[in-house]
């Protein structure tokens, strides 16, 4: 079984945890990993920076000082941290109306977004709030990303017509195609069909296949030779070279700027802790090998640290650069330093030739990459399986469509939660009752519910809060009334009870005196011992009596039988 969490040792520092131990002999095959990964992610970055509205030079950045600082303190072996689409769809949500996208002043307010992103990354660290990673649903999370894919996708479609869309949001930009269609560029077009066609086919000969690089390399070979730019197709330009500058935002940092942007901020930090996390969780579970959330925090926080000071976006853990290493044969974090070095080179040397390419193109790979994250498959099992659960996700993927990104990681929070409230609100209760062999089984709250003749053993089956303590004093009531027998004792069988709220405390003292106006005893079985400490704390041992807690099912029947008598 592996060990998906690891604590850092007090002996020694907490880094290099996703490196060492490093084995000499699979050095080549990391190296090739992170070969590999560059060939696929360079393309894939330079696309987010058109989801994120910042200039193609930025995606670069983010797998510059971001990767190599999580490779360093984070803990996972496998997590590849870097531009990622929902953060980036994120970023360009909220930005959206408060700079013109990819100015100086837009450019300043990204690094801000990382930089507070980064802060509760640490802050998440220190407090032990990483806990927060599981308050996102599975349901909830292929719900929001399938409305990220469609919100990416359809954004990219503009573009790959040659048509000028002013528009914010999905809806917006699709009404700006259908009114603007009459000026698509055909040129343009055929540049798309061909970049699409590139990808595809290169995916289906072979998912290790570069397909991404190969197009952008051809296309940009094609407009520097065929000089797309004198025949109506845009092209990126000069792309600036060089190490990024390492400065601190340039902003005004004042109190209702940080107020404006920290829900979006918040929602970064809830992406960025889910995916991640679970990621993580994934990897070290296939590999059988350890990683600490905590750690992986910290890594995470100081990435984003990176970002902010080197001027790009918010980076993020990402499933998808994740796979990519791990089936190209990467086992540790040596093969993203691979993918840094390399960049590195890229920035310093190779970006005259990016001046070339058409903005179409990465249109292209940036609509591949959200339908990629259309998830119906995901969808369609969350609706054969759970019903209920596949209208939240179908709800949150709506919302992030047709309102926003930011509002609907938001929504797809509430949705888990209340979810999770709901479960808790209607618990599957039942009370516990004789086979015919003399063996216990639970059953519906239904005739006959009695063990023994005047003993019932109900079972509560989740924790005793505000929201279900209705439930109890109503099932209560409706066992007593429905009973076959009179009824002398009545049992709380709490195993599956870990907490009981201040509510519940008073409503199980009214439960007690209820039942003791029916002459009717109130007993406990199997309460954990931190329960019955709370227990004692709101005065129900008091009014029980130390005799009335068991620890083992033939215990509570041998004194059942040996009662006396309650007249």
């Amino acid at each position: 079984m592996a060990q998906t969490h690891r604590e850092e040792s007090s002996t020694s520092l907490p880094i290099l945890q996703g490196i060492l131990p490093f084995n000499k002999s699979a050095l080549p095959t990391e190296i090739l990993a992170g070969l590999t990964f560059a060939c696929l992610a360079i393309p894939e970055v330079m696309g987010y920076t058109k989801i994120a509205g910042t200039p193609v030079v930025m995606g670069l950045y983010t797998i510059l000082i971001p990767m190599a600082l999580f490779a360093i303190f984070g803990s996972s072996r496998h997590l590849v941290v870097g531009a990622d689409s929902a953060t980036a769809a994120i970023t360009a949500s909220a930005l959206a109306g408060m700079a013109v996208s990819g100015s100086s002043e837009y450019l300043a307010l990204a690094s801000l977004l990382a930089l507070m992103a980064a802060v509760l990354l640490i802050a998440a660290r220190i407090i032990g709030l990483g806990f927060l990673a599981d308050f996102l649903s599975r349901t909830v999370l292929v719900g929001f990303l399938t409305g990220v894919g469609i919100q990416v996708a359809t954004g990219e479609i503009p573009g790959m017509l040659g048509i000028e869309a002013s528009g914010h949001g999905t809806i917006a930009k699709l009404r700006d195609v259908a009114q603007h269609f009459g000026q698509t560029h055909w040129l343009t077009v055929a540049v798309s069909l061909a970049v699409l066609a590139i990808v595809i086919g290169c995916k289906r000969l072979s998912p290790r296949l570069p397909g991404p690089l190969f197009a952008i390399l051809g296309v940009i070979l094609c407009s520097w030779t065929l000089q797309f730019s004198d025949t109506g197709i845009a092209v990126l330009g000069t792309v600036p070279g060089g190490l990024p500058a390492l400065s601190v935002p340039d902003v005004d940092w004042s109190w209702p700027l940080f107020k404006q942007l920290l829900p979006t901020a918040m929602s970064i930090f809830v992406v960025i802790l889910a995916q991640s996390a679970a990621t993580s969780r994934a990897y070290a579970a296939r590999y059988e090998e350890q990683f600490s959330e905590n750690t992986d925090l910290v890594g995470l926080g100081l990435a984003n640290l990176g970002a902010a000071f080197t001027g790009t976006f918010v980076v993020n853990g990402s499933p998808t650069k994740t796979e990519m290493v791990a089936s190209a044969g990467g086992r540790s974090q040596i093969a993203q330093l691979t993918t840094v070095a390399i960049v590195l080179v890229v920035i310093l040397f190779l970006t005259g030739p990016l001046a070339f390419l058409p903005n179409a193109a990465l249109s292209a790979v940036v609509f591949l990459i959200g339908v990629k994250l259309i998830d119906l498959q995901g969808l369609a099992a969350i609706y054969k399986q759970a019903r209920s659960e596949f209208w939240i996700a179908a709800t949150t993927a709506a919302v992030v469509v047709l309102i926003g990104v930011e509002q609907g990681i938001i929504f797809a929070m509430v949705l888990s939660l209340i979810d999770h409230t709901r479960r808790g609100y209607r618990p599957k209760n039942s009370v516990i009752v004789k086979n015919d062999d003399g063996g216990w089984h639970s059953k519906p709250i239904t005739k006959p519910n009695q063990i023994e003749p005047g003993l019932v053993i109900y079972r509560f089956s989740h924790s005793l809060y505000y929201a279900n303590t209705q439930r109890l004093s109503d099932e209560v009531a409706a066992i007593i009334q429905n009973s076959e027998a009179e009824t002398n004792w009545f049992c709380i069988e709490a195993s599956a009870v870990d907490d009981v709220d201040y509510t519940a405390g008073y409503t199980l003292r009214n439960v007690q005196k209820l039942l003791e106006s029916k002459n009717i005893k109130l007993v406990f079985l199997l309460v954990e011992p931190s329960v019955r400490s709370e227990l004692d704390r709101y005065g129900i041992c008091d009014l029980v009596g130390p005799d009335a807690f068991f620890d083992k099912g033939n215990d509570l029947i041998e004194a059942f039988h040996h009662r006396k008598i309650v007249h």
